[in-house]
């Protein structure tokens, strides 16, 4: 049975009819019927207003088509999508006359003109903009056209439209507008430079307007070369080619095969009695050479060092090698990263090849380089909790009665019950993380505002028809794009609500996490499945918090969820590891794909965290790292020096695996002070991180 929010209890003029209809529907939704949930939904939402005086919500449709179509809309609609992912034109030109009316219409209707929106004219364009005025796929359509007049060089039509475009988050779009801004005379080189860098730097792939725009502004002088080797250095660490090999032609395009040849055999290219007499050689060179690292560090450091390279390479180009060696030693958790990045000097370098410094320096114990690498960072990057917080450790380690007092004083600033860092730096200040007091529930009035918001509506309905991508970007954008800076906080308390009710949990935690002041613990740290869920985990051994704090990592309590590489449900798992388990739990007749019912997720996925956790030793970091990347990984990461659990977590060197021990761990927390009622400190679930030990129990080696 799906799960309620125990917490906190509804206040005593909360009406009865806000809570039955969305258990009503997602029982009959769990069925399979879908028109009939939506007529609970339906009538709930307005009885509720109602039933509090205020006026019935506009729907403007969705609640009305929700309740009233059939399924055939629902199969044009499915149908649409995959004829839109194939890039059929004519099919969806068919299929649209079909949901006319629908409250999915103008989904529909983006679908249609974007699949053909190369050869739609202007003005059936600006007829669809106007016609879906306000919303999310308006917005979308504009952003399309906007990338296409810029490759077109309709530089008027380009500038008149993007004034209009409310997402305004598109980096090939903002330098399209200053190219266009140029062409036009409405701006000098100089004006547009600081915004065309930044984005041009940022890119991972090798965007056209960027490009076209950077070369503008290197012909001009208002970019310096030295921002195209940035970029072209950054890509050969990353590994792409293309993005290096783009960067170097916009300064000569015959230096662009020589780049490509070095990338793709770095080894090979500086072996080269030729390479040291080339023109442009130290250039080509730094590049090699990075790239060299990142394939194997210490032959980069070999050839980093030989007199050669070391005689030609300014000592920025040589600063940028030895970055990159120390960033990819880091990685590999070598011991000798840190002497790598120390050879790098002060030299300007990508904030995250910086971060692997502070992480080095983290794990040689070297407190007065974790300082230094630190104070290399860009300022914002400082700024960041896991920043703020090593430097306040790090103060802390000089053992200076100054130091510790401005340490405090970081802690202070960053110190809060969610967050892996906050909730450390809780517990540095002898404060355990307790739950903050619920905010007032919302109105009946800001209730009735969210629900007649119409792209929610749409929201929801494509999600519950199956259409879950499409559902969470308009969500997402009537809650954080539609208007500058997002809803205020009310209004999102109110959103995520109606989204708990549907039993929408992704959007119902995502959508009270932005809140700025008001917290709803019970919102963004919700208890679906509570009667699966709690007994599940008791019966393994498990706390029931820890399993919690994993699955609103793993799937936001998504049943049907599936990632990229094919995990599953609400434990995300994968194929392999679900017949594994059930092997080992006697489960003879396991139908893999059964692996999304909620009760099977449930019991295979606690009896497999269970043995990680037995073969981990009780480390709840360890185990975590296995669930994420596997238990091979997370015991060759293990090796080397005994570590606080926060440094060794730190090195983790997959940032998805980092980014996710950590939420899990501090997910565990908050749910273990949800569920217990009582204070809790993150901790004492932060053992020492090492090697196996001698008395340990053999591993499961067929563990997957």
């Amino acid at each position: 049975m799906q799960g309620r929010l125990p917490h906190p209890t509804r206040p005593a003029d909360r009406p009865l009819g806000s809570a039955w209809p969305g258990r009503v529907a997602r029982i009959l939704l769990r069925r399979g019927w879908r028109a009939a949930a939506a007529l609970a939904l339906a009538v709930g939402t307005a009885g509720a207003a109602l039933a509090q005086g205020a006026a019935p919500p506009r729907t403007d449709g969705a609640a009305q088509t929700l309740a009233g179509r059939d399924d055939a809309a629902v199969r044009t609609l499915l149908e649409m999508r995959a004829a839109f992912q194939r890039g059929d034109a004519a099919r969806l030109a068919r299929l649209l006359p079909q949901v006319q009316g629908h409250a999915l219409e103008p989904l529909a209707a983006y679908w249609a003109l974007r699949a053909r929106l190369d050869v739609a004219s202007a003005d059936e364009v600006r007829a669809f903009l106007m016609r879906w005025a306000g919303t999310y796929w308006e917005d979308r359509l504009r952003n399309d056209w906007l990338l296409l007049l810029g490759q077109r060089g309709d530089w008027p039509t380009l500038l008149a439209e993007a004034q209009a475009f409310r997402m305004a988050d598109d980096p090939e779009v903002r330098c399209w507008v200053a190219l266009a801004r140029l062409e036009r005379g409405l701006a000098t080189p100089h004006e547009v430079a600081a915004g065309v860098r930044a984005d041009w730097l940022a890119q991972r792939q090798a965007g056209q307007a960027c490009a076209v725009a950077a070369r503008r502004l290197l012909a001009a002088g208002a970019l310096p070369a030295e921002v195209a080797w940035q970029r072209a250095r950054i890509a050969a660490e990353a590994g792409r080619t293309a993005v290096a090999r783009q960067a170097v032609e916009l300064l000569d395009p015959a230096w662009g095969a020589l780049a490509e040849r070095a990338l793709q055999q770095p080894q090979g290219y500086l072996d080269d009695k030729v390479t040291a007499v080339r023109p442009r050689t130290k250039e080509i060179v730094t590049l090699a050479l990075i790239r060299l690292a990142a394939q194997d560090p210490e032959a980069a450091a070999t050839e980093a060092a030989h007199p050669r390279w070391r005689a030609q390479l300014t000592p920025e180009e040589m600063g940028w090698v030895w970055g990159a060696i120390g960033k990819r030693a880091a990685q590999r958790l070598s011991e000798r990263a840190l002497a790598y990045f120390q050879r790098a000097g002060a030299v300007a370098l990508p904030d995250d090849w910086r971060e692997w410094h502070v992480r080095a320096a983290l794990r040689a114990g070297d407190w007065a380089d974790v300082q230094r690498a630190i104070a290399l960072l860009s300022p914002a990057k400082q700024a960041e909790t896991t920043w703020s917080y090593w430097q306040a450790r790090a103060l802390l380690a000089s053992g200076r009665p100054a130091d510790a007092e401005q340490a405090r004083a970081v802690f202070e600033r960053i110190a809060g019950p969610e967050g892996f860092y906050e909730q450390l730096a809780a517990d540095a200040l002898g404060r355990a993380v307790t739950l903050p007091a619920a905010p007032p529930p919302p109105t009946a009035a800001e209730r009735a505002a969210v629900r007649a918001n119409a792209g929610l509506q749409r929201a929801l309905l494509a999600i519950e028809l199956g259409l879950r991508s499409e559902g969470v970007r308009e969500w997402h954008y009537e809650i954080a794009l539609h208007t500058p800076g997002g809803l205020p906080d009310r209004a999102l308390l109110a959103a995520a609500e109606w989204a708990c009710e549907r039993a929408v949990w992704d959007r119902c935690i995502n959508t009270s996490a932005r809140t700025r002041e008001l917290v709803d613990i019970a919102q963004r740290y919700p208890l679906p499945w509570r009667e699966l869920v709690v007994p599940r985990a008791r019966a393994v051994g498990l706390d029931p918090a820890y399993v919690y704090g994993l699955v609103r990592q793993e799937s936001r309590f998504v049943t049907d969820a599936r990632s990229h590489v094919g995990a599953a449900g609400l434990m995300q798992l994968m194929p392999a590891t679900a017949r594994w388990t059930a092997r080992k739990l006697g489960l003879n007749d396991f139908e893999p794909a059964r692996v999304t019912d909620p009760e099977i997720n449930v019991q295979l996925g606690t009896a497999y965290l269970k043995l990680a956790l037995d073969d981990f030793e009780g480390s709840m970091a360890l185990a975590a790292a296995a669930y994420n990347a596997g238990p091979g990984r997370a015991r060759q990461w293990r090796q080397g020096p005994v570590l606080e659990a926060a440094v060794w977590i730190e090195n983790i060197p997959f940032e998805e695996t980092r980014d996710y021990v950590k939420r899990v761990l501090s997910n565990t927390t908050l749910y273990a002070a949800v569920l217990s009622g009582q204070p809790q400190r993150l901790s004492e679930r932060l053992a020492p991180i090492g090697p196996r030990l001698s008395t340990a129990r053999a591993p499961i080696t067929d563990l997957p």
